[in-house]
């Protein structure tokens, strides 16, 4: 399904991904933006996601975003980015309800159809791929490849996951062919962390333990420890992944509390191990190797139920 052939004779467009949105999903939405407003300049477009990380405003258009409110906007056509189901569109969701069509890229699996018109490759290694799947390469821009290469850099740990496959690399060397700094992108959105950042990522580190036979490791951060260090919840990304770079474990398990009894959880593996069993257990998904739930008790409590889980399937 191409992008161009779904904006024949529409007038308005939104846009949105899910909620606590990270690289994939801001730089799918941001790409179909620019690409929609680049080549249909006529079109009423809106994006909306909640707050995005300061790493991406300097993608193209980030300051257009949006707030999703409870206006009765109904648009022509609505394409969900990097969210499979519903629900994790969170305020945007009514607009996607309301639309006349709606269309959704993903590379999750999910719980059955729920858009007009699907491009679903589940494993694939982002929705910023699969976005380019539905451009037409010609029209690519600089800016619009800038927004790609973010999300398939954060997708794949910057190439080094396992849904990273030859097409990957391709697509990621036509992108470099714009005249991206891809180098830059890298370094400045994947690798490098505030001091503040560094600090809560010792304290997780300092409070990880192993278990399972020193083949999982477990670490959690606390809302008192965020206010401590004066971070937020999207300034803990890269933890679970530095968690997983430990030796001897073959899974990565990190919490983070959401709200007062609320934990979301990160997982990653480098063992032989699907965690998308692990996180249909308690409701969530993702992939094989990186999936995601949240947990609504005490820490300590929550880990010790996803490790008995977890321990079936190791």
């Amino acid at each position: 399904m191409k992008i161009d052939d779904l904006l024949k004779n529409v007038n308005s467009v939104g846009i949105a991904g899910h909620v606590r949105p990270d690289g994939d999903c801001v730089g799918s939405t941001l790409a179909v933006y620019n690409y929609i407003s680049t080549y249909y300049p006529n079109v009423d477009l809106h994006v909306y996601l909640e707050t995005i990380p300061t790493i991406f405003h300097f993608l193209k258009n980030s300051d257009k975003i949006e707030e999703a409110t409870e206006d009765e906007l109904v648009f022509d056509l609505f394409i969900c980015c990097d969210c499979r189901e519903l629900g994790r569109l969170g305020k945007a969701g009514h607009y996607f309800t309301d639309a006349k069509t709606t269309f959704c890229v993903d590379h999750h699996i999910g719980q059955g159809n729920y858009a007009d018109y699907e491009y679903i490759i589940p494993d694939d290694s982002s929705t910023c791929e699969l976005i380019f799947d539905c451009m037409d390469e010609e029209k690519v821009t600089k800016e619009i490849a800038e927004c790609l290469y973010v999300g398939m850099v954060h997708d794949t740990g910057v190439f080094q996951y396992t849904c990273t496959s030859s097409k990957t690399m391709n697509v990621a060397g036509k992108l470099m062919d714009k005249g991206i700094d891809y180098s830059r992108i890298i370094d400045e959105t994947y690798y490098q962390k505030s001091y503040k950042q560094n600090l809560v990522l010792g304290k997780a580190l300092l409070k990880s333990k192993l278990y399972l036979n020193d083949r999982v490791i477990v670490s959690y951060i606390t809302k008192e420890e965020m206010e401590e260090f004066g971070v937020l919840p999207r300034h803990l990304e890269g933890i679970v992944q530095q968690l997983r770079n430990t030796k001897e474990a073959e899974v990565a398990i990190f919490l983070y509390q959401t709200d007062e009894k609320g934990y979301k959880v990160s997982t990653r593996a480098t063992g032989d191990v699907n965690l998308t069993v692990l996180a249909g257990k308690f409701g969530g998904g993702g992939h094989a190797k990186a999936s995601g739930f949240s947990v609504y008790e005490n820490p300590e409590s929550a880990i010790k139920k996803i490790l008995t889980e977890l321990e079936k399937l190791l």
